[in-house]
């Protein structure tokens, strides 16, 4: 499974790079106004960093504005990836740019329903947000589920992004489904490399260490 990082903050994306932890990157708005930094720098800034693909979302909600926009990202770099909101205009939009070989992701799924128009549409990558299916007291994996038996029943070459991804165990649970990409923070990047029993044994190992003779 790919990881790519879902931040628009450059210091975070370059120590994941460092880390060798990332295949891409996700941003979206929310993202990009914490980093405080124009859309299209961000973006040109992202794809120097990382050799990924980086996801750059659309602001505009009807068809036309959606592939201006979304034209314009995909000059500013061959990795960009259009991201595009899983509206009606949207479909339209993702329809037209990937007969135009614009790569796309549509964003804000949360059924297989609206996966499935978006595979058919020609989406490159679905993101449906586990997170935010869980907040509702719903159970944000079975929709991963649903979406890997679906798309592997009618071969759609659109990529699962698991989106919304809150701790590690969505991380774990996402790789077990066979979903092909978790975007996930910075935060919790760091934490899948955290255990308490890997902690307790180097600080053992480094204490034995102090008994080794010295030359």
């Amino acid at each position: 499974m790919k990881i790519f990082i879902d931040s628009g903050d450059i210091g975070e994306i370059k120590e994941a790079a460092q880390m060798g932890a990332i295949d891409g990157v996700t941003t979206n708005p929310s993202l990009l106004a914490k980093a405080g930094k124009p859309i299209r720098q961000a973006i040109a800034e992202i794809c120097e960093v990382v050799d990924g693909p980086v996801s750059a979302e659309v602001l505009s909600t009807d068809t036309e504005g959606m592939l201006k926009e979304g034209r314009e990202l995909a000059k500013l770099h061959p990795n960009v990836v259009v991201k595009i909101p899983l509206i009606v205009d949207g479909l339209k939009a993702t329809r037209v740019l990937s007969s135009e070989n614009i790569k796309t992701n549509v964003t804000l799924c949360f059924s297989p329903a609206q996966a499935l128009l978006a595979a058919k549409a020609g989406a490159t990558y679905i993101s449906p947000f586990v997170g935010r299916i869980d907040d509702l007291a719903e159970d944000g994996m079975k929709l991963i589920e649903q979406l890997v038996t679906i798309y592997g029943n009618y071969d759609f070459e659109t990529e699962i992004l698991v989106a919304s991804v809150r701790h590690p165990v969505h991380f774990v649970q996402a790789a077990l489904l066979g979903a092909d990409v978790a975007t996930v923070p910075f935060k919790v990047i760091t934490q899948l490399a955290q255990h308490p029993l890997t902690e307790s044994g180097l600080k053992k190992f480094l204490e034995d260490a102090k008994k080794i003779p010295k030359d």
